[in-house]
């Protein structure tokens, strides 16, 4: 089984400061930290209200942090501009809405989607990888896949909330299945959402999984820990 990266979200280090409008604590410290203690990738989510990533986050943490940078975007013109200036690794486009307090499932992108082709195609063009945030649905993979996509991030809320080993059996099935299409079709295979400490390793073995990203349950466990212990021991469950 191949080495599963771990893409640790620093959003909510963000949130914490914005409660204050400090300097306090700083994305690009944790940043650094996260990199130091296991962590593969930074993840940071800039959203249209701006409610903790800000523009500046994103350029001070690509300019003076050494890693790889994975921003989630809104399939939206205005974030479009702003990863081209910013030129991340990579981008992972996520449905949005302005008064949701975290994201509500897998993007919709079955059926005919010029828009985001378009935008698809001027990230990649860019040299930017480009990910969909979507449901573990047949559908929903192969309309990413025909979208330019070059990876697929599976929604893990129903299986995250799923109560009960049964139920959440089922959903880690469901999850395994839509791996298998996600390689037929040759994409790389992301998963995450409401993925924590304690139901983190079946996700982590299913077969063809590259990489998870993980960011409320490790800055919560860093409260009462520390951000480097916090990471560490998510990575040592993942592997």
């Amino acid at each position: 089984m191949s080495r599963v990266k771990l893409g640790v979200n620093i959003d909510h280090v963000a949130t914490l400061r914005q409660a204050r409008k400090e300097k306090n604590p700083d994305p690009v410290e944790a940043a650094r930290v996260v990199l130091g203690s296991g962590g593969d990738m930074i993840v940071m989510h800039l959203r249209q209200d701006r409610r903790h990533v800000q523009e500046a986050d994103l350029e001070r943490v690509r300019q003076d942090v050494k890693g790889l940078l994975h921003v989630e975007l809104a399939a939206i013109p205005e974030m479009e501009k702003i990863a081209l200036k910013l030129r991340p690794d990579s981008v992972c486009l996520v449905p949005e809405s302005p008064r949701e307090v975290t994201t509500q499932g897998g993007m919709k992108v079955e059926g005919k989607n010029p828009e985001l082709a378009r935008i698809i195609k001027s990230l990649s063009d860019a040299g930017i990888g480009v990910s969909l945030f979507v449901d573990p649905e047949p559908g929903a993979i192969r309309a990413a896949h025909n979208l330019g996509a070059d990876s697929v991030e599976l929604c893990t809320t129903a299986y995250s909330e799923a109560w009960g080993k049964k139920l959440q059996a089922r959903e880690l099935e469901k999850l395994q299945l839509a791996s298998f299409l996600v390689k037929e079709l040759e994409m790389e295979l992301h998963a995450g959402h409401g993925l924590d400490y304690y139901n983190v390793s079946p996700v982590a073995r299913i077969d063809g999984m590259d990489c998870l990203n993980i960011g409320y349950s490790i800055i919560s466990r860093a409260l009462f820990i520390g951000l480097k212990n916090a990471v560490a021991e998510m990575k040592r469950l993942v592997q």
